[in-house]
């Protein structure tokens, strides 16, 4: 038996047919609706990840129906998004050194059935649609560790979320919201600011205009939070905009190593400087409860069928996308 899958070569993405996987005990098989793209999936293509293996299924997202558990029965039939961390083990602190991300090495979401151990699926909220269940677990569940965990955001605060617009950086902003703090945002792009104003954000701010930081300050005060993905020289921005002894979470680095760090400014202000990776499972059972007590809705920007894959990720790599870049795979 056979399944249609979107398989990354040397020579680049094909749809193909492959086996189709069986579930043995301690892990159930999901006949998968949707799939969503992120980051890591575009850069896996672009050869810019660590340790890739060819061929390889990418997809770290996906929401589905349990068709097979042959040690969880009551599994069966259930409408379930899928935890993308693997083996994160022991310490909630940190992962292991056997922690890994669905989708490369592991088989991904991009194609029609998948196997993962059983402990890793959870039910999809009820008020999302597959295609919006599908775009929340990675995204969900990094943001969840950034913003609540690392963070320890609350509602007396005032948060920054730079570089809106994309996946994780949306729910953050989503989460602040519903979290009742105040939200303020960043990006290159005023479309994507007015769309972040639509859900709930009190200003934004374009990285574009050099004076950006004093605009802000001046206007609203410094943040008592900030959660970065950007990185590169704009951090020097975040240590001038933070309030002293704010803190600083960073989930990524779109613009690359910070090349001369203000080094001054974290200790003389007493930053807390904090990293934050994916998440433990707790973690993700705890962003879902939220997600479903406070009716979160990850915003869709796009939803194409898995036959135009590429020009899904080819949309993601122009940076168009104001939200999730969703892959209807039935």
């Amino acid at each position: 038996m056979c399944m249609k899958a979107l398989v990354l070569r040397e020579t680049g993405l094909n749809l193909e047919e492959v086996p189709t996987p069986v579930a043995t005990d301690g892990f159930v098989r999901v006949r998968l609706s949707a799939a969503a793209l992120n980051r890591r999936d575009q850069w896996i293509r672009e050869g810019k990840y660590p340790n890739i293996v060819h061929p390889a299924i990418l997809g770290s997202d996906g929401c589905g129906v349990v068709d097979m558990a042959p040690s969880a029965p009551s599994l069966l039939g259930q409408r379930v998004v899928i935890d993308p961390g693997l083996d994160w083990g022991v310490r909630e602190d940190a992962q292991g050194p056997t922690y890994r991300v669905l989708g490369m090495p592991d088989q991904g979401t991009l194609a029609d059935y998948i196997v993962t151990p059983e402990h890793n699926v959870r039910p999809a909220p009820q008020h999302l649609t597959d295609a919006e269940a599908a775009a929340l677990p990675l995204a969900g569940l990094t943001a969840w560790r950034a913003l609540m965990v690392q963070g320890e955001a609350s509602a007396d605060t005032t948060i920054l979320v730079t570089g809106i617009g994309g996946g994780v950086a949306g729910l953050v902003a989503d989460l602040v919201v519903a979290l009742g703090a105040r939200l303020l945002v960043t990006s290159t792009s005023q479309q994507k600011i007015e769309a972040a104003r639509e859900r709930g954000a009190i200003a934004g701010f374009l990285t574009t205009h050099s004076g950006w930081h004093k605009e802000l300050t001046s206007t609203y005060g410094p943040p008592d939070l900030i959660v970065d993905s950007i990185g590169g020289a704009f951090m020097n921005d975040l240590f001038t905009v933070i309030r002293p002894g704010g803190t600083i979470v960073s989930y990524g680095s779109t613009l690359g190593p910070v090349p001369s760090l203000g080094i001054h400014r974290l200790f003389w202000k007493q930053i807390r400087l904090i990293g934050s990776t994916m998440g433990t499972p707790t973690d993700f059972t705890n962003m879902l409860e939220f997600v479903e007590r406070t009716g979160i809705r990850p915003r869709i920007d796009t939803v194409l069928s898995i036959h135009d894959a590429e020009s899904a990720f080819d949309r993601l790599a122009r940076s168009e996308q104001t939200g999730k870049v969703v892959i209807r795979i039935v």
